[in-house]
């Protein structure tokens, strides 16, 4: 393995090869990205209105956008060698204090620093870390440097905004924040991502696959968080079991087929193309699925909270409005990614996981009078139907695909 190392570039950096996994590193970095989506969830379980919900997925957007800049990097060169590992673990830190602000985002509390304020900043630290080593390891690249500096203007913009953010409240606050991420997705998507460099397929898909499990973590971390002061009880032992049933069929989704026919249409596609199926396929369609994740974490959350706390509650009560929502929403957003990603990837339309999301739509509208355990049950019925039908109508297809990937392994 030759050494990206010349007089020109004060850094050193090894590349990876085309067979490349997922280093220790960057499994430790994520451990920042679950923490911070633990900090949102807890934000929108605190602010359960609408406008609270839409300020949650604008923080996940921020953090997606965040992480999903060193995927790419780190596809290029390995993240525990030589000076990259600094930076990796410099831009840990940045996002970290992005993770600790996330509770002052909108809302800064008495005393200390800043907490909108400090959000920008460490964005911008963080960016500027991702972009000024992206640059570096891309001497000798004209073509990767070019892209660059038209993606700088974009990630420019949108930190700006972000500052500017922080100077206001309330819906002017939000929609700056919209704009930001706005100028951030929308620069990336309009750049000809043929500029872009993707040198293995296995390991870009395993470092999003790794990041579905993370975000599934936090949705059973959610259960735990919302029964941690209630004393342990039959509702609480039978929501907790369905809400880790749901958590396992969305592993299973993605896990049992997806992770590989993705994984081998991005093998698959000319290297001249690939980055832009990488990009549209794993960077922008991906997005829904961590998000529709939160969502359901912040579901489940309110569903325990209902079941356990019979102080406020009763076991009659139905989950309404936004629980329902994010509840029932967050399984219909991650399915509607996994048909998008199906469609890209494979160009073919995955009609049971649409009707699926389609059913969910329909239980969400028509059981706003069940108790919300009922609710959930009736969830987890729709997705066991639907991890049954793939299971069986999809079974030679599912073995072949698996085998192969083995083999190619």
């Amino acid at each position: 393995m030759s050494r990206m190392t010349t007089r020109k570039v004060p850094i050193r950096a090894e590349a990876t090869s085309e067979d490349q996994s997922v280093t220790t590193l960057e499994l430790f970095f994520d451990l920042v990205f679950v923490f911070a989506l633990t900090q949102i969830t807890a934000l929108m379980a605190h602010e359960m209105t609408w406008h609270g919900v839409l300020r949650g997925v604008l923080l996940i957007g921020l953090l997606w956008w965040s992480w999903i800049g060193f995927s790419w990097l780190c596809n290029l060169v390995k993240a525990d060698e030589g000076s990259v590992r600094g930076v990796m673990l410099a831009a840990m830190a940045a996002m970290f204090l992005i993770a600790l602000a996330i509770p002052e985002a909108f809302h800064d509390l008495p005393g200390g620093l800043f907490g909108p304020v400090v959000i920008a900043l460490a964005y911008f630290a963080f960016r500027a870390m991702h972009l000024w080593l992206f640059w570096l390891i891309a001497d000798g690249d004209r073509v990767l440097r070019r892209t660059l500096l038209r993606f700088a203007p974009s990630m420019l913009a949108g930190t700006a905004l972000l500052l500017v953010a922080s100077q206001f409240h309330g819906n002017t606050q939000t929609l700056l924040w919209a704009l930001a991420l706005a100028a951030d997705y929308g620069g990336t998507y309009l750049i000809d991502a043929r500029g872009w460099r993707l040198r293995s397929a296995a390991h870009f898909a395993e470092r999003h696959g790794l990041i579905i499990i993370i975000a599934l973590g936090e949705s059973i971390v959610a259960i735990g968080v919302g029964v941690t002061d209630l004393p342990i009880s039959w509702p609480i032992i039978i929501a907790s079991l369905l809400g880790l049933a749901i958590a396992s069929a969305l592993w299973w989704i993605y896990f049992d087929a997806a992770v590989h026919y993705g994984e081998q249409a991005l093998a698959a596609e000319p290297p001249e193309t690939s980055p832009k199926l990488a990009r549209d396929a794993y960077t922008f369609l991906h997005f829904p699925m961590v998000a529709g994740i939160v969502l359901l974490a912040l579901g489940l959350k309110k569903v325990l909270e209902y079941v356990g706390d019979t102080e406020h509650h009763h076991l009659d009560d139905p989950l309404k409005g936004i629980g329902l929502f994010a509840l029932f929403g967050g399984v219909v957003l991650y399915l509607l990614g996994h048909v998008g990603f199906k469609w890209r990837t494979t160009h073919t339309l995955g009609v049971s996981r649409l009707i699926t999301a389609a059913l969910a739509i329909v239980a969400a509208l028509t059981l706003t009078d069940v108790p919300a355990l009922g609710q959930l049950a009736v969830l987890a019925a729709l997705l066991a139907a639907l991890v049954a039908y793939e299971s069986i109508h999809y079974a030679r297809e599912r073995d072949v695909l698996r085998h192969h990937h083995e083999s190619a392994g």
